[in-house]
């Protein structure tokens, strides 16, 4: 587990990286490097692929706010006042109960170490075409302000604040519980 700095309009955000090589290395299985895609291509293969899910695994307050068009919410992390975020014990749960193992899932968050961390917790159980998307929604910054990878915000793309049956975390969650 690792700190990662990047700006996000203009406010430094210090993210907790969650490492899954250490639980990899005890497994007889192997795992492939995440695949990671541009918000313009996931732009691309959303229009030209209805079977294609978008999971923006951000907090439903980030997801409510405004996201990629077309995208469902499955938080990998909630906010918790006294800790900061922590992770979503039934991430997995909940994307295993609403979608099959060999969907094609491009997962996204805020800048991009949330959603990295999401799609190896879905490879590892077992999802064959995970991608994450590169920048997140808002992108990802350096230290010093400059872009590191350009969000789909800032790309213009479709953006989208319906929250409802479908698309919320809470419709997704409830079939599994």
């Amino acid at each position: 587990m690792g700190e990662m700095e990047c700006w996000s309009n203009g406010v430094l955000l210090r993210v907790i990286q969650y490492s899954i090589i250490p639980v990899l290395q005890h497994s007889s299985e192997v795992y492939m490097a995440i695949k990671e895609i541009t918000p313009q291509q996931v732009h691309d293969v959303l229009s030209a692929d209805p079977n294609v899910v978008y999971i923006d695994v951000r907090t439903e307050r980030e997801f409510a706010a405004g996201h990629p068009q077309g995208a469902v919410n499955i938080p990998v992390a909630f906010p918790d006042p006294a800790r900061g975020m922590v992770m979503n014990a039934d991430f997995v749960k909940v994307v295993a109960g609403n979608f099959s193992k060999d969907k094609k899932i491009i997962v996204g968050c805020q800048a991009g170490p949330r959603s990295n961390a999401a799609a190896g917790l879905l490879q590892q159980a077992g999802y064959q075409d995970v991608s994450n998307m590169l920048g997140g929604f808002g992108g990802m910054r350096d230290p010093m302000g400059n872009v590191i990878a350009p969000g789909w915000s800032s790309l213009n793309l479709p953006v989208s604040q319906d929250n409802g049956e479908g698309v919320s975390y809470e419709s997704f969650v409830v079939k599994v519980r």
